[in-house]
């Protein structure tokens, strides 16, 4: 049994990437240079010396697929691929459930998109860190364009400091227990998880604060087929 906290990575790659319109393959496993995209996502946290277990989950019909990819590249620190949700947040439950069940609920956990392969390791450690000594991080780089707030498609309602802006990238790393009880919460709203799109929505809405982490710029989630060009 193991009585002491770990350092645990939550992949989640449960989508089809129906906004990418590149491949037939979900985005996650489309290959950049001979190599899947989630590969190299995991490979970033297979690497990271503080990072004890990998948690993956994938849509049901790729799962054999990504245990495949896990033997064949050697990516030995995944404890465990679970069926992804209807959503992202559904998704991330799935592998944090499962992750709950086989480890201590101090462990640090680190949430991150399965198409955000351009991670640098030193934002890694920078997460752990904060959650150590604050309870939370949420990795952002500061928004260096006007963020405008539109009442509909044509008028501006607000426009926000820039000064004071961020965008919220991944990963997004709390205490297991916390971020687990976090979604029990949610879940059991009527409204579930409608409206959040990541796990520092999710802790806004339950009025939790949440501390930022300087991460790096070129950190992108890859959407589009514009963004696999800029990825290759």
């Amino acid at each position: 049994m193991i009585f002491f906290a770990l350092n645990i990575a939550i992949i989640f790659a449960g989508g089809i990437g129906s906004r990418c319109e590149y491949s037939a393959l979900p985005k996650q496993f489309i290959e950049i240079d001979g190599e899947p995209i989630i590969v190299k996502t995991v490979r970033i946290f297979q690497g990271h010396s503080q990072i004890d277990k990998i948690y993956v989950s994938v849509v049901r019909s790729h799962i054999d697929l990504m245990r495949e990819l896990a033997e064949r590249y050697q990516l030995t620190k995944i404890a465990g691929i679970v069926e992804g949700g209807e959503t992202s947040q559904d998704s991330t439950f799935n592998a944090l459930n499962l992750a709950k069940q086989e480890n201590p609920e101090d462990s640090i956990v680190l949430i991150h998109d399965g198409v955000r392969p351009l991670l640098d390791p030193e934002v890694i450690t920078k997460n752990i860190e904060c959650v150590e000594e604050k309870g939370n991080a949420v990795t952002c780089t500061p928004c260096v364009e006007t963020i405008l707030i539109a009442a509909n498609e044509n008028k501006t309602e607000k426009i926000t400091q820039r000064n004071r802006s961020f965008s919220a990238r991944a990963p997004q790393s709390f205490r297991l227990k916390d971020i687990y009880d976090a979604h029990i919460k949610i879940r059991s709203m009527p409204d579930r998880y409608t409206g959040i799109v990541d796990s520092c929505t999710l802790l806004h809405k339950l009025g939790i604060q949440t501390n930022i982490v300087i991460g790096n710029n070129n950190n992108i989630k890859i959407t589009t087929k514009e963004d696999l060009k800029l990825l290759k």
